[in-house]
């Protein structure tokens, strides 16, 4: 199941799969990841990110560089060519929600907005999901505290 973006009808933006890790009690920073598609004639640039559950939302890029992984915010945003896709994934390109108010847990969606440079804020959930990366069993509840 996938959680499905609120966004204008008419934007060139299409977003897919926004899924999230679990994280253990006490860790201060989770991780976003989706694939973004801009299907207009123009670039549209990812420029922020919001949630409720996070103190902060950054964008982020890891990379190889002289055989270390390096991670490193896009303080300029992420530009998505038109036309173009591009995937956050691990290892490449990913919001990390800093300073989170309490843990992710498996199952749960975690709300986002979204800000662009050339398309309106997309509202959507990260879906949390097992770190085996099998889909969460529908039987399996969340109970908040």
């Amino acid at each position: 199941m996938q959680a499905q973006p609120q966004a204008d009808q008419h934007s060139a933006l299409r977003i897919h799969n926004p899924w999230s890790r679990p994280t253990p009690p006490g860790a201060a920073m989770g991780v976003g990841y989706m694939t973004i598609t801009n299907t207009g004639d123009q670039p549209i640039t990812l420029i922020a990110a919001d949630s409720p559950r996070a103190g902060q939302v950054s964008i982020h890029q890891s990379r190889m560089q002289d055989g270390v992984m390096r991670m490193e915010p896009l303080k300029e945003g992420l530009v998505i060519a038109a036309g173009e896709t591009v995937e956050l994934k691990p290892h490449s390109y990913h919001l990390m929600l800093e300073r989170l108010k309490e843990p992710l847990r498996e199952g749960e969606n975690i709300p986002l907005t979204l800000s662009f440079d050339g398309a309106p804020d997309v509202r959507l959930e990260l879906m949390v999901q097992p770190l085996d990366g099998q889909p969460a069993k529908m039987e399996h509840s969340v109970h908040s505290h």
